[in-house]
């Protein structure tokens, strides 16, 4: 037995430094960048990451090929789905006011590994992202000039065949991309200042179209004549939610800026929600608009809104609109080249990712090694990658992000309450306890045949203690009182939060298992009937129980920064949502994703385990820890020791006090 702990040993340790959590700073607004964005700023970042390229492309594209004028319901069911997700961001964002979006919020509650992994994902969104958005903002701005800029690269600079690549350079793309970072790189006032002039045109631009779209309305284009109000039926609306899910991905630029948010707890939730809505207001009615305007399988997918005017023989409004969608996809442009640099920041300022990239500028409080290196690399691609190339890779690793968000959410809602800040003395025993004299360990391991028990402050033993005490006071991740009864014997031994862990694990499993039935279950696996209907009942349940395991379980008390309603109910919609939309994507999109994970592994390994500042921080010799031993028979042992880091002694205890309540 032995033998086998010893050769273990090992192992364990690894999987304590891949599952090691980020050690939060005990005043959470501390930072080197500059708090300097308001509630407002925050908003229109929002509006500027969601109402893009989406509003003037997306809407033509899903309402012709896919769902017809009935787009508007995909939309909104949509926008209710990204809710869901924009509600863990907005608690996360409030609650922890640090650079980093999904990759800290992981790091934080989740584990290391999973927290690289994360944002090692979510880089390649953002700068897939922004170079996707450069080649469509090239494209619409040459396909006002008649394609003049393409046919004279082509003619006069190069051209190539080469599979996964563009037909020719897009240098105007390139072009916008390393002149938005040189602007950005002068501080988060000078991109928040831009943002705000791009949104207001953009936002102008919207209001144009509504009210002069609704004046050119026909009802008719909606009539049964011309194919109906949803002619492809429920599953085309479904379909086209899918697809539309992606308009609103753009929200998390708002968590990401927190650490720059001059009162982060009431800003982060207020602008989040409010851009959400007008996005998802702006998206609906647009596309009411649209396919009032013309009949929606006659719309061009390029251009659907500027066409709608020139058809209608409003050449100058086609060109109004034309001037609003660039002026959108400047203002998604900035959000990408805004959020990037800061999750890199984050990874590196954690010891995670190169160092370099850590270095903040001391006039300009912003991270310009990540903004001008992570620049040119985004420049590079919408240099020479085609743009369907760089959409089919979209959109995985922020469905990800998004699943393991609100997870986080769950498990940090129902995680114990850590013990107060470093070098804080323990409360005391309570004067009234009275004292008697201490047993052995040896003694009392003897006698109960249990295992010690180990909590770091003297509150946590008296929570234990109490447990008998049903009218008392629960710790978070405990047991609810009323519930003691029933499951008491089966999970009343278990650790604060334990259960909650393995549940939202469950519950991912679960979900995945349920999509992946849903989705091939009766074509590529061609299940019978009955085993089809089986695996949906397993797994299914197996998904209700989780959730149920997990609301009978002790939440944290009410906090003071935004929560997120209905736990664990919201998370694990979201959870379920998340996971069906990654199902719906193409089996290349999943190879790719898996190539950039062992990638990312690899530079964990290389670099990001052996640099993790709480990695060193665990090396870190420190002086004396208190810890209070509860034995099984109820008494409780103070043990005073030094802490070594892993792979020394343990230090023998220095001095035993005992007391009983």
């Amino acid at each position: 037995m032995a033998t086998c702990q010893s050769g273990c040993a090992p192992a364990v340790r690894l999987c304590q430094r891949l599952n090691r959590l980020k050690t939060l700073d005990e005043d959470m607004m501390a930072t080197s960048l500059k708090r300097c964005l308001s509630t407002l700023d925050l908003t229109l970042m929002g509006v500027g990451g969601m109402v893009g390229s989406g509003l003037y492309v997306l809407t033509g594209t899903v309402a012709k090929d896919m769902v017809g004028p009935a787009v508007i319901l995909s939309f909104l069911f949509a926008g209710v789905a990204s809710l869901l997700a924009a509600f863990c961001y907005a608690e996360f964002g409030a609650r922890i006011p640090k650079t980093g979006s999904a990759y800290m919020f992981t790091y934080v509650s989740v584990g290391e590994v999973w927290a690289f992994l994360i944002g090692w994902n979510v880089v390649l969104e953002n700068m897939i992202g922004g170079a996707a958005v450069a080649r469509a903002w090239s494209g619409y701005l040459d396909s006002i000039f008649n394609h003049a800029i393409q046919n004279f690269t082509e003619t006069h600079v190069m051209q190539w065949n080469v599979p996964f690549l563009a037909h020719y350079p897009d240098l105007l793309a390139a072009g916008i991309l390393i002149v938005a970072s040189f602007f950005i790189s002068f501080g988060v006032q000078v991109s928040s200042y831009l943002n705000h002039i791009f949104s207001t045109i953009s936002m102008a631009v919207i209001v144009f179209i509504l009210v002069f779209g609704f004046v050119l309305a026909e009802p008719a284009n909606w009539s049964q004549k011309e194919g109906g109000f949803a002619p492809f039926g429920l599953s085309g609306i479904l379909a086209g939610s899918a697809t539309c899910f992606y308009a609103f991905v753009g929200f998390d630029v708002i968590a990401s800026s927190s650490e720059e948010a001059k009162n982060p707890q009431k800003a982060v939730p207020v602008a989040t929600a409010v851009s959400l809505a007008l996005a998802a207001t702006a998206y609906v009615l647009v596309s009411t608009v649209l396919t009032l305007m013309v009949p929606w399988h006659s719309l061009d997918p390029n251009s659907a809104l500027a066409d709608a005017f020139f058809r209608r023989g409003y050449s100058w409004a086609g060109i109004v609109v034309a001037v609003g969608s660039i002026c959108a996809m400047n203002t998604v442009l900035l959000c990408n080249l805004f959020s990037l640099p800061r999750i890199v920041y984050a990874m590196a300022d954690d010891g995670l990712f190169f160092s370099v990239f850590a270095r903040v500028n001391p006039v300009t409080k912003v991270p310009v090694n990540a903004i001008l290196v992570f620049g040119v690399l985004m420049a590079t691609m919408a240099l020479i990658f085609d743009l369907e190339a760089l959409v089919q890779f979209l959109s995985i690793g922020t469905l990800l992000a998004y699943t393991f968000v609100a997870a986080s959410v769950i498990v940090l809602r129902f995680q114990p309450d850590k013990s107060g800040p470093k070098g804080s003395a323990s409360p005391p025993p309570r004067p009234d306890a009275e004292p008697a004299p201490a047993p052995s360990e040896s003694q009392t391991i003897a006698e109960d045949g249990g295992e010690l028990k180990q909590y770091e402050s003297f509150s946590d033993k008296l929570q234990l203690v109490e447990r008998q005490e049903r009218g008392g006071p629960r710790g978070p991740g405990r047991l609810r009182a009323r519930w003691e009864p029933y499951l008491g014997r089966v999970l009343g031994d278990c650790e604060p939060g334990e259960v909650v862990a393995f549940c939202v694990l469950t519950l991912i499993v679960s979900a995945a298992s349920l999509c992946a039935v849903l989705e091939f279950g009766t074509q590529q696996l061609q299940l019978p009937v009955w085993s089809f209907s089986l695996l949906l009942v397993v797994f299914s349940s197996a998904f209700v129980l989780s959730l149920v395991l997990i609301w009978v379980h002790e939440p944290q008390g009410n906090s003071k920064t935004f929560q997120v309603p209905l736990v664990p109910l919201t998370p694990g919609a979201s959870i379920l949502i998340n996971v069906f939309l990654m199902m719906k994507l193409s089996p290349l999109t999943w190879i790719r994703f898996t190539v950039w994970i062992a990638v990312g592994l690899l530079v964990y390994f290389g670099y990001g385990i052996w640099h993790s500042k709480e990695g060193l921080r665990e090396l870190q010799p420190k002086d004396m820890a208190a810890r209070y031993v509860v034995l099984p028979s109820g008494s409780l042992v103070e043990t005073v020791q030094s802490v070594q880091p892993d792979g020394q002694a343990d230090a023998s205890a220095h001095a035993e006090h005992a007391g009983r309540r």
